[in-house]
């Protein structure tokens, strides 16, 4: 079950269908709803109008693509805009802020500029290095280890400016401190924020929670190595059950969840089960 923002073709799991309507008409159920909690910024101003999350934002543009009008849209047209955070997330931020015409688009990070050169053999780890996409060819500038302090108001409940600071990192213990660099102080007139922090895991107030699965520590939905939740006949996989990640991981967890399923229901399985890690 995974609900599909761009499609209002599709059924909503937990707000058109219900958990026990659910557990009623089937055997088993899969949840494979994705990761889609954002990640917030809890400072000062961050009520005022014109700060966004970023899947506020994107989802809106996808549905004008495929031919919806919609009202009140968010858009970048004749704005100053900030894109805080990494990721592709941000790199549809920023193509689609250009698109509409947006006046200028800072991107933000709070981690430091990473390498252009690529460090010796890391893998199976991600390499920490550069990344330029071809949305940052299309027009950006781009700053590192930032810190968002506040958003200031224009008088009339609108977003003004981003007050930020510079940061120095350092490490402790072989960790990553960060420490603000007196007087790095400074305020950038915008008129659009987008939040591209990530994502904290799944929804809970949806269907997850109608039909009492457990979480983790860490918000995802709790899964034993059969893919089953806390719930009897109530499946998870992909980023609902890990997390944010990768579509390579969705298939395969998708695979094993399926043998999982059909085991539930068949008493064995005789599907192929994904090459080991």
């Amino acid at each position: 079950m995974g609900d599909c923002p761009g499609r209002p073709d599709q059924p909503n799991d937990g707000v058109d269908v219900k958990g026990d309507e659910l557990r009623r008409e089937f055997d088993a159920a899969v949840l494979s709803c994705g990761a889609t909690k954002p990640r917030d910024l809890p400072v000062p101003g961050r009520e005022l109008a014109g700060i966004h999350f970023a899947m506020e934002f994107l989802p809106q543009q996808n549905k004008v693509n495929a031919g919806e009008r919609i009202t009140g849209q968010i858009l970048a047209t004749g704005k100053r805009v900030v894109i805080l955070g990494g990721g592709d997330t941000r790199s549809d931020c920023l193509g689609t802020s250009n698109r509409q015409g947006a006046v200028s688009v800072h991107q933000f990070e709070l981690l430091p500029e990473p390498p252009k050169d690529r460090p010796p053999l890391v893998w199976p780890n991600w390499p920490m290095i550069l990344r330029t996409s071809s949305s940052h060819e299309e027009g950006v500038l781009r700053d590192w280890s930032i810190n968002t302090k506040a958003f200031v108001a224009n008088g009339d409940g609108r977003l003004r400016a981003l007050r930020g600071v510079r940061l120095q990192w350092a490490h402790d213990n072989g960790r990553p401190v960060m420490k603000e660099i007196p007087g790095s102080e400074f305020e950038l007139p915008c008129d659009l924020v987008l939040l591209a922090l990530g994502f904290l895991g799944p929804e809970t107030d949806t269907v997850i929670a109608q039909l009492g699965c457990e979480l983790t520590e860490r918000g995802n939905v709790k899964a034993g190595p059969d893919y089953q939740t806390t719930v009897p006949g109530v499946f998870a996989c992909g980023d609902a059950r890990r997390g944010q990640s990768l579509v390579v991981w969705a298939i395969w967890e998708g695979r094993e969840a399926a043998r999982g399923v059909d085991a539930y229901l068949m008493g064995e399985t005789s599907l192929p089960a994904s090459p080991e890690l």
